[in-house]
């Protein structure tokens, strides 16, 4: 790809994560265009509609989680607060939207295989801090990361919101 197609490309992801930011999932494709700098043409050159778009997001957004992830469970700190820092990263993510492009449409391959992989890498992080005994053992790692994603895939989820505070503090033992 040529450096200004690229170029062009990262000016219309960011102008779509901050329309879809400031507007919701309804932000028109000529507004994100028009945030970019670029003309509507340039924007379905890249994108043939909002669902690419969208997906590229997502899997972006995947990709920076697993990382994101991978990084915070090196740090030598009890596990509970690698899940609490791992929470505060989500924060700046756009998961509910990802969520609601879930719940919309059938997901390609990759995305599912981010999905899954970011999923086992929360699952293997919540056993560890039951094993250290930083999370309560009566509810399982599957339902720790459901809870986490009732947390971190909502609209305005924030770390130091009440209902992630109450979460965080409810999977101590």
């Amino acid at each position: 790809m040529r450096a200004d197609a690229r170029r062009n490309r990262e000016l219309i992801i960011d102008a779509a994560l901050d329309r879809f930011a400031g507007c919701g999932p309804t932000a028109s494709m000529e507004e994100i265009a028009r945030a970019a700098g670029l003309g509507v043409g340039t924007l379905y050159r890249h994108f043939p509609d909002r669902r690419a778009l969208v997906e590229e997001i997502a899997v972006r957004s995947l990709h920076c989680l697993r990382t994101g992830l991978r990084d915070l469970s090196e740090q030598d700190v009890p596990r509970h607060e690698v899940i609490t820092r791992y929470v505060g990263y989500c924060a700046g993510q756009p998961l509910a939207l990802i969520k609601a492009l879930a719940e919309e449409n059938e997901a390609p391959e990759e995305r599912l295989a981010l999905q899954d992989e970011v999923n086992g890498l929360l699952e293997a992080l919540a056993r560890q801090a039951q094993d250290e005994g930083t999370i309560r053992r009566d509810i399982t790692p599957r339902e720790v990361v459901e809870l986490l994603s009732i947390v971190v895939c909502r609209p305005g989820a924030r770390a130091d919101d009440a209902l992630t505070r109450v979460t965080l503090d409810g999977l101590r033992p």
